[in-house]
């Protein structure tokens, strides 16, 4: 075969088989992942049959790293991680740390080298952003408090792989040789220049970056052409990453995840989302291609004691941990469950961290091969380990009382204060949920002096509330413990914001029992829950976009009566 042809090949077989086996993986009611990843195990050295070329794949795949990053660092949203930081941040970095630790713990005893387990641990302690955000779509709480959680402890995984890509080339000297060898004060100096270096990066981006890159987009966007719109969005991306590993020494990785984030700021950030998104898919199908080309099925057969270590920390320690931590955050069973589900499973972020733990000499192949059996197991499992939660959830509450009281015992936002007088949660107003339209309806009863209080199962918002001399309850309304210390028996009128219809039949149906009088009004964007719902007799239900039509309506009619 002439040499070059040799790209050619690689990028065809490539795709095309990745394109089959994603396709039968869908049909299989798997991710598209496990397909991708089969198809690189199938053209793999350790395959019989044709081997794609591994040193095209490998420099391919970092472009699918390149943007795979840069698509991270266009979705990070400071302010989602800020609504829910008090859970997510402590959260992330206690389960990560756990996660590592008892990944580290076995890879020593097997006999690695302490880097080794380092990088192996943290490798099986980070979620797939790309499972984890397709999962809570796919179970609609994407937009729910439990699907912001989930997200925001994604946003802080993402940061501790960011840092430890950074981090971990400086410390590899180190970590490989585990005696004391090695001169500390030249691995010191080692570590302050990298650091050094990244912080001129981040300055450089920062500063410069965050005015100069948005207004190149916004002058490129002028021009109305869409084919130089998207070419400078890659050529931003892939430029940045490929300047900051020549001129600063950092990674492709923490480039693409910084340009992406400048380029965020700029207020086309969702055009260059949906232009770049084709290329991205692309790239990124050709990394996990080359991912499964480096592992070694012979694993399974030869250390099948080893993966089923590896799968029980992905499913149960790592999970557990972030169960029982939301419990102890006084959040509901079920956001502790939907968090701790949709961490049970490994991606992309461990594959970059494993390439780069193997690349440095601290992972061993065997090591890589076991990241990757365990990401394919846990992909795998993660949609029948999603549909599991709910039945969990009961079996927990039927039997379990510690479950119970670490839901809502001893939490002094699960109920109103004492100072609360009674004469204010007689025929007040409750509100379920304080989103955008909880949000205004509260501000306006408040200006009418009329007495309200918010049901809210994030913490955070309650919390803000308080402080602000509104009187709210955290916890699910779902729950008539919580309808409860809202006193709907006294209630006059009770407003659902609530996004599941699901959730918001329950919520009627509990209302009901605990006071058939109260007025029920609800707030959805959905047309068919309204339908739904009306059908259903849950109560007087405003759908959005219609109230917004007959306001505009009311409005233009009220205008032209005017000039009659």
């Amino acid at each position: 075969m002439p040499h070059s042809t040799i790209l050619i090949t690689t990028i065809a077989v490539s795709l095309g088989l990745a394109l089959i086996m994603g396709i039968i993986a869908q049909r299989l009611k798997l991710p598209v992942l496990v397909g991708y990843l089969l198809a690189g195990m199938i053209i793999g050295p350790y395959s019989p049959g044709f081997v794609a070329d591994i040193e095209l794949s490998n420099q391919l795949a970092e472009i699918g790293v390149i943007l795979l990053m840069f698509g991270v660092g266009l979705h990070f949203s400071l302010d989602d991680l800020l609504a829910v930081r008090r859970i997510a941040l402590p959260g992330a970095i206690a389960q990560i740390a756990v996660a590592t630790a008892l990944g580290a713990t076995i890879a020593i005893s097997w006999g690695w080298s302490i880097g080794g387990g380092i990088v192996f641990g943290l490798a099986l302690s980070v979620a797939s952003t790309v499972v984890l955000l397709r999962a809570l779509e796919q179970h609609g709480q994407l937009k729910s408090i439990n699907g912001r959680i989930a997200v925001g402890w994604l946003i802080v995984e993402d940061l501790v792989v960011v840092l430890a890509l950074v981090l971990l080339p400086p410390l590899s000297v180190g970590l490989i040789n585990d005696n004391n060898a090695v001169d500390g004060t030249k691995l010191v100096i080692t570590l302050i220049l990298t650091l050094a270096k990244v912080s001129i990066f981040i300055a450089f981006m920062l500063i410069v970056g965050k005015r100069l890159f948005p207004w190149l987009l916004w002058h490129v966007a002028s021009t109305k052409s869409n084919e130089l719109f998207t070419l400078c969005v890659i050529a931003v991306a892939v430029g940045i990453a490929y300047g900051a590993a020549i001129l600063f020494d950092v990674s492709f990785a923490l480039g693409a995840f910084f340009s992406g984030m400048v380029m965020r700021e700029s207020s086309l950030s969702h055009r260059a989302a949906q232009e770049s998104l084709p290329l991205r898919d692309a790239f990124s199908v050709l990394f996990f291609v080359s991912v499964g080309m480096l592992f070694d099925p012979h694993i399974l057969i030869e250390e099948p004691l080893h993966v089923l270590m590896v799968v029980a920390i992905i499913l149960l320690g790592k999970s557990l941990v972030a169960f029982i931590l939301v419990l102890l955050f006084h959040y509901p069973l079920n956001t502790a469950l939907t968090v701790s589900v949709s961490l049970a499973q490994i991606g992309e972020l461990s594959f970059i961290l494993a390439s780069l733990g193997l690349t440095i000499g601290l992972l061993p192949p065997e090591g890589y091969s076991l990241i990757l059996a365990g990401a394919f197991i846990s992909i795998t499992l993660n949609p029948l380990v999603f549909q599991t939660a709910e039945p969990i959830q009961n079996w927990i509450r039927a039997r379990s009382r510690l479950a119970r009281r670490l839901e809502r015992s001893m939490d002094p936002l699960a109920e109103l204060p004492m100072a609360v007088e009674s004469n204010y949660v007689t025929n007040h107003v409750v509100i379920v949920g304080y989103g955008a339209v909880g949000k205004r309806v509260s501000e306006m009863l408040a200006k009418k002096d009329i007495h309200f209080v918010v049901a809210d199962h994030n913490r955070e918002i309650v919390e803000r509330l308080r402080r602000g001399g509104i009187h709210a309850v955290a916890g699910d309304a779902v729950e008539p413990a919580v309808l409860i210390q809202a006193h709907i028996s006294r209630a006059s009128v009770l407003i659902i914001t609530a996004a599941d219809a699901l959730r918001i039949q329950q919520m009627v149906e509990t209302t009901h029992i605990l006071n058939p009088q109260v007025e029920i009004l609800i707030s959805t964007h959905d047309a068919e829950d309204a339908a739904r719902l009306q059908k259903e007799n849950a109560g007087r239900v405003f759908l959005d976009e219609q109230e917004l039509a007959n306001n505009i309506t009311h409005h233009v009619l009220n205008k032209l009566e005017c000039h009659k």
